[in-house]
């Protein structure tokens, strides 16, 4: 085997059945690899770019390993026993670029793949990428691997993130409610599930799918509320239809695919798919989930841009 053949730093790692973590330069894969790391779990990194992943003890970096490539996904994942896998960014190839990094998986005697999909992933779903979650889940269940679907809701972050600096939260939910989840919170409940898979003596997640989501299902509206009490200004939130909707994203530069997936995603709140409130996060994580009232408390980096109005 050639120094290009496997990652670096291998000869540092822990005993124990190695885990390989994709994404790891991202919000969610970057907290899982650290939490497992913390654990003394053996833990390979996987992005794009290998110069951007955390430096961890216990820890080696793959080469850059793009999900379509699926030759340089089976090197970067030979000899690791489960795989966490970060949906990739969204695009029209992305199913296609799952299928091959499932393949690889595979090719390469993975034994298990947790994944992170979407809540109310099905091939009807309003929300066009759920859709391409489902197809990936899918493929999951044809292969003999062992899994898991960690099906999260919509991110607390994106709340303030999709607020303008005019104070208003637009899309087209109408009154619809949705149960929206930190990043934290998902970390914590997929590194449990990955560490109970490494110990044999711990229970089995094995062909289990956790809805993962906060403790309350909330309306936009609400949303903007708390956001208001937070920045001590006034956040509203405004309805939109869907010509609206479209017209108002239409200055973007973003392509068809694109705009239609920010648009249903406002949709499948309105035709109540994102109202599903589940106890999966203090179940796997022993703590309650982060509502976004405390979100909001430990994360005012994450409305800083609406304190001074426009």
């Amino acid at each position: 085997m050639t120094s290009t053949d496997h990652p670096q730093g291998s000869e540092g790692l822990t005993s124990g059945p190695l885990t390989a973590v994709t994404g790891a330069s991202g919000a969610l894969g970057g907290r899982v690899a650290k939490r497992l790391a913390r654990a003394g779990v053996p833990v390979r990194l996987l992005g794009r770019d290998p110069s951007r992943l955390p430096e961890l003890p216990g820890a080696d970096t793959a080469p850059a390993a793009p999900y379509g490539d699926g030759e340089a996904m089976r090197r970067a994942l030979a000899g690791a026993h489960t795989l966490f896998l970060v949906s990739a960014h969204e695009s029209p190839d992305r199913v296609r670029e799952h299928m091959t990094a499932v393949d690889a998986a595979v090719a390469a005697g993975v034994e298990r793949i947790v994944y992170v999909s979407f809540l109310g992933a099905a091939p009807d779903a309003t929300f066009t990428f759920a859709r391409d979650h489902w197809d990936t889940e899918a493929h999951i269940r044809t292969t003999e691997i062992r899994y898991t679907f960690l099906r999260d809701s919509w991110y607390l972050a994106g709340l303030p993130a999709m607020t303008g600096t005019d104070g208003v939260l637009r899309g087209p939910a109408g009154d619809g409610r949705v149960a929206a989840v930190a990043h934290e919170d998902i970390a914590d409940s997929a590194a449990a599930v990955l560490l109970a898979g490494a110990d044999p003596s711990g229970p089995s997640h094995d062909g289990q799918t956790y809805d993962l989501t906060g403790p309350e299902a909330f309306t936009l509206a609400e949303a903007a509320e708390e956001l208001g009490r937070v920045t001590g200004r006034a956040i509203t939130y405004a309805p939109e239809t869907r010509e609206e909707a479209y017209a108002s994203r239409s200055g973007y530069g973003a392509q068809d695919w694109e705009v239609a997936g920010w648009v249903t995603s406002y949709e499948a709140i309105a035709a109540g798919e994102m109202a599903t409130v589940s106890d999966a996060v203090p179940r796997l994580t022993g703590r309650p989930a982060k509502s976004l009232a405390t979100y909001l408390k430990e994360h005012p980096d994450s409305y800083r841009h609406l304190l001074t109005p426009a």
